[in-house]
């Protein structure tokens, strides 16, 4: 009976015990990617769309990532149509405007939902505090960012409308960067 009982203990769902390392995705060219791939590096995940306002922010999130990706920092980007049909196309047109207008390098993964009955796990594990035990951060618009610990853990969520290159958000990367 005590070992039923341990075994129906440890599935249990603890809050904060869950890291982004449980989840696949797929990429833009729609193959398979464990999280647990980017396992000891600090993540930045990103929703973004191309015909947003705030799209022209590819452009310091790709510098961002040049500067620190030998230090251990990878953003991971994520289109997301939420919010007025910003972004419209297919995964295939998606990746052709990132590369043409932004040359953006760092990964990018198939189209999903970041709000919504239709959430993506991804975004409902980094949003809400029940499941990744940090912070309740619903979502608002595009180029919304969480940055995730080299543990897998959430850190933090940066609002859509605050640049990569503000002091404070270089400061936390640095920071978890050094951890």
């Amino acid at each position: 009976m005590k070992s039923i009982i341990l075994v129906l203990m440890t599935l249990l769902v603890v809050p904060g015990n869950k890291t982004i390392y449980d989840f696949k995705m797929k990429d833009i060219d729609g193959k398979d990617v464990s999280l647990s791939d980017y396992k000891g590096k600090v993540v930045m995940i990103v929703n973004v769309a191309s015909l947003c306002g705030n799209t022209p922010q590819y452009k310091d999130i790709e510098t961002m990532y040049e500067k620190y990706k030998d230090k251990g920092l990878v953003v991971l980007g994520f289109p997301a149509n939420n919010f007025m049909g910003q972004e419209p196309g297919s995964d295939q047109k998606i990746k052709e405007f990132c590369s043409r207008e932004y040359h953006v390098s760092f990964p990018m993964f198939s189209k999903i939902s970041v709000k919504g009955s239709d959430m993506h796990p991804l975004y409902k594990f980094l949003t809400s505090k029940a499941e990744n035990g940090v912070i309740d951060a619903p979502v608002k618009w595009n180029f919304q960012k969480f940055l995730i610990g080299k543990d897998g853990t959430v850190i933090t969520s940066i609002g859509n409308h605050t640049s990569v290159n503000e002091p404070e958000v270089v400061k936390e990367v640095e920071n978890a960067l050094r951890k």
